[in-house]
């Protein structure tokens, strides 16, 4: 068959000049050609290379040397196409690359039965997400053991849980502690039986967990005994606080209290006194009024509102800390800090 093209009696059809690979020219504002800063001589590349020119993002030059390496294809990273994606099913997957994951060691156990044998067998666990609405007898006895062994059980939507993990939850997920708590009266009790003067330090609604770790270092450095929490509204024990305790938390006891008014009760009953730290207080830290040689416990409150009026009513002794700034308010750790120090300054000089 004859190509058309080869036809004799068709003119044939004036070449054009070729095009620079480039694909286009760009003139400045007063219409005159320039060339741009990539393809400068002094920027290692020609007038008109052989690659055309592409958009750096939004900036306008070329962006394929910035790429990172790995990546050959030019899909966005925060998104990411699963198996089965399109118009036969699936979902496209947000991938987050820079979001915090879990710390490494904090242990989660999945599943209504699990978390059921491991309350059974004892285990610590630090809280428990059961999955709202759901309804069956696994539930009410997680929920009966864990409100007897003082553990806390929120009840959270399906979102929550897949956020926690992507595995097969089965509506239930529980953070393992990495500590294990301590009775509150079998510490006073040995205190006293071994001769010593307990120090003790109570923690109101500490929700930030490296404030916590950074207390309990701080608290094991300055010779207190034991540190108490409440099983709800308490910061989490898991790698961040372990990692800024320093390790102190593997040292020093904690005992998780379902209700601190008791527990101050019972502290006082058993001859500790409780000192409280507030702004409230008339009295500052440092007072030679202020006898700290005996027993005693202080009591610290959270971050947001500080201690709680009626944990506060109940305090033996409230102190504040003297401060001639103008912002006239210190993190829980530092104020910790100063109150622990005040206890074992006292404690030296009599010894």
């Amino acid at each position: 068959m004859e190509n058309p093209t080869d036809r004799p009696d068709r003119p044939e059809r004036p070449q054009r000049p070729a095009r620079p690979l480039a694909g286009r020219r760009f003139y400045d504002g007063a219409n005159r050609p320039v060339t741009p800063k990539q393809f400068r001589p002094d920027r290692g590349g020609s007038e008109f290379d052989d690659r055309p020119a592409r958009p750096r993002g939004r900036g306008g030059s070329d962006n394929r040397d910035d790429a990172p390496e790995g990546r050959g294809d030019s899909r966005p990273p925060y998104r990411e196409r699963g198996e089965g994606a399109g118009r036969s099913g699936g979902s496209d997957r947000p991938r987050y690359e820079n979001r915090p994951a879990q710390a490494s060691s904090i242990d989660m156990l999945f599943g209504l039965r699990p978390i059921l044998e491991a309350l059974s067998a004892g285990r610590t666990l630090e809280k428990i997400f059961l999955l709202r609405g759901t309804k069956n007898s696994l539930v009410t006895d997680i929920s009966t053991a864990a409100r007897e062994a003082g553990i806390q059980v929120q009840l959270v939507p399906v979102e929550k849980l897949d956020n926690l993990t992507r595995k097969n939850h089965q509506g239930a997920v529980a953070f393992v502690s990495p500590i294990d708590y301590a009775p509150l009266d079998n510490i006073v009790s040995g205190l006293f039986e071994e001769g010593k003067v307990p120090f003790l330090l109570l923690l109101d609604r500490i929700t930030d967990v490296r404030n916590f770790g950074a207390i309990a270092r701080t608290a094991e450095c300055l010779g207190v005994q034991a540190i108490v929490v409440p099983s709800r509204g308490a910061a989490q024990i898991n790698g961040d606080a372990l990692k800024t305790s320093a390790g102190a938390l593997n040292i020093l006891p904690v005992c998780r209290e379902v209700s601190l008014h008791e527990t101050i009760r019972f502290l006082q009953q058993s001859g500790i006194t409780v000192v409280a730290c507030t702004e409230k207080a008339e009295d500052a830290v440092g007072s030679a009024e202020i006898d700290f040689t005996g027993p005693v416990a202080v009591l610290m409150g959270s971050e947001e509102d500080g201690i709680s009026p009626d944990l506060l009513n109940l305090a033996d002794v409230k102190l504040k800390v003297p401060m001639t700034g103008q912002i006239q308010s210190l993190n829980v750790g530092v104020a910790a800090g100063i109150m622990l120090f005040e206890v074992a300054r006292q404690r030296v000089q009599q010894a």
